[in-house]
């Protein structure tokens, strides 16, 4: 219960610290223009579902690149990927990059949710948010970011940060978590005190 209340009373200043702020604007030009190709919801249902040896195969630079390239094919031909996701695939084998395929993955559904309108905000704290809570942080957020973009929250549950919350979406971190005052204070408190300005 004291839990309950100490992230309670981070809402309002979360609430005064985001309507004070201009963020309606962010968002580039760039983001908008994405053109998102039909392999969308193909990676996100089969990228998983390729088995570990096969992975290691692919991923290994000492293996040859007709190697990677023929089980990218067969890893493609079980998951029933269409041509330009087996294409796109190839291509990053044959240039020694799939080491680097969640990277591409993560950055592309950013992309793909920016494209579509989508702020993902991931919200941390120490028991999960009730729900008329859960509401009005979404709603606060969703009147900071503006029309024409639907807010995705992401809960997090973090016992470290001992209470209060953390909000962090597009390149902005709120951090109201006790853990983060307590520093603050006690770097206060380490502060040499100068008795000559008294």
């Amino acid at each position: 219960m004291a839990m309950a209340g100490r992230l309670r009373s981070g809402l309002p200043l979360l609430n005064r610290i985001l309507r004070s702020n201009s963020l309606s604007a962010t968002g580039s030009a760039v983001q908008r223009s994405i053109i998102c190709p039909a392999f969308t919801s193909e990676c996100s249902k089969n990228y998983a579902t390729s088995s570990g040896q096969k992975e290691v195969r692919v991923k290994d630079l000492a293996v040859p690149s007709d190697t990677r390239v023929k089980a990218i094919n067969e890893i493609c031909a079980q998951a029933k990927f269409s041509d330009i996701t087996k294409n796109f695939l190839v291509v990053l084998a044959e240039n020694a990059r799939l080491r680097h395929i969640d990277d591409i993955a993560k950055r592309f559904v950013e992309l793909t949710m920016a494209d579509r309108g989508e702020v993902k905000a991931v919200v941390t704290t120490v028991i999960p948010l009730p729900p008329e809570e859960e509401k009005q942080l979404k709603e606060t957020l969703q009147d900071v970011i503006g029309q024409g973009k639907k807010v995705k929250l992401e809960q997090k549950i973090d016992p470290s940060i001992l209470g209060g919350l953390v909000v962090e979406f597009g390149q902005k971190v709120f951090d109201m978590s006790i853990k983060t005052r307590a520093k603050q204070m006690e770097r206060f408190l380490r502060e040499p005190i100068n008795f000559s300005t008294l």
